[in-house]
């Protein structure tokens, strides 16, 4: 008993002063790491990096330096950080099979950040989903949808799948098909809705909006509205057209017949 009372006497004189230090450096370099992250997002933020962008890296560097700081405190324990890093290397190797589709989440977020398909704050359509781009973190992206509800997309089935973005573009043409009598003449019909468009106010003039005669449907004869607007004016627009042509329309005695149909070209 003496003898083990002595050589844990003896370990505690020995390990102590390391385990303690390592602690200290444990708390400091936790602090210190906070504080770079918290200075690089200053920086980046001073030369007006994109946010995306700016999330991205920042919580890149972040988990590199708690990385290097796992090391530098198992070094100050005494463990030899070539083993050391031997170690993490296979354990790298064996997790990184187990994780492939978090390494592809991974390689997909650095994709997304080198060719920018897409920004914080586009409204895009991918993987059957659409949103508003609310994060682009490194594994996944959020996007809120039109109704609020918050999706995550990994981010490698995003890198690799199609994507629309309806926010790229500072213009969007809003196309709406409205079915109208046969009795209906097509003249007059065509100045109604080109009356309609040219009097929306988040109507663009160049290119100038255009009405076509689109289709000769069994029950009813179909124009086409094409209008130009701000693509963040366009389901202003789009509820506006619908809802003063049908006024138009009523006021100029002109029937919508039955099924009433009213069909939007786009959507997003």
């Amino acid at each position: 008993m003496e003898e083990n009372l002595a050589q844990l006497k003896t370990m505690l004189i020995q390990y102590a002063p390391k385990v303690v230090s390592a602690l200290v450096l444990l708390i400091i370099g936790l602090w210190v790491i906070k504080l770079i992250t918290k200075a690089t997002r200053k920086v980046m933020e001073k030369r007006e990096l994109d946010p995306s962008l700016r999330a991205f890296l920042s919580s890149l560097v972040n988990w590199a330096l708690k990385i290097f700081l796992i090391v530098t405190i198992a070094g100050q324990l005494g463990v030899e950080t070539t083993s050391f890093a031997a170690v993490i290397a296979a354990a790298g190797l064996a997790i990184g099979m187990a994780l492939q589709g978090s390494l592809s989440n991974f390689a997909g977020g650095a994709l997304i950040m080198i060719f920018r398909p897409f920004k914080i704050g586009d409204y895009i359509e991918a993987q059957g989903e659409q949103g508003t781009v609310k994060e682009i973190q490194i594994f996944t992206t959020k996007m809120n949808t039109i109704d609020n509800k918050e999706v995550i997309i990994p981010n490698g089935a995003l890198s690799n799948g199609n994507i629309i973005n309806y926010s790229s573009e500072d213009k969007r043409r809003v196309d709406i098909t409205f079915g109208v009598s046969y009795d209906a003449s097509i003249k007059e019909t065509k100045e109604v809705l080109l009356n309609v468009i040219n009097s929306t106010p988040y109507t663009i003039k160049d290119p100038a909006p255009a009405v076509f005669l689109g289709e000769l449907a069994d029950s009813s004869i179909n124009f086409t509205t094409r209008t130009w607007v701000k693509t963040s004016d366009y389901w202003d627009a789009n509820f506006h057209i619908i809802e003063n042509t049908k006024i138009a329309l009523d006021n100029a005695g002109i029937d919508i017949p039955y099924p009433h149909s009213v069909e939007i070209q786009k959507e997003g």
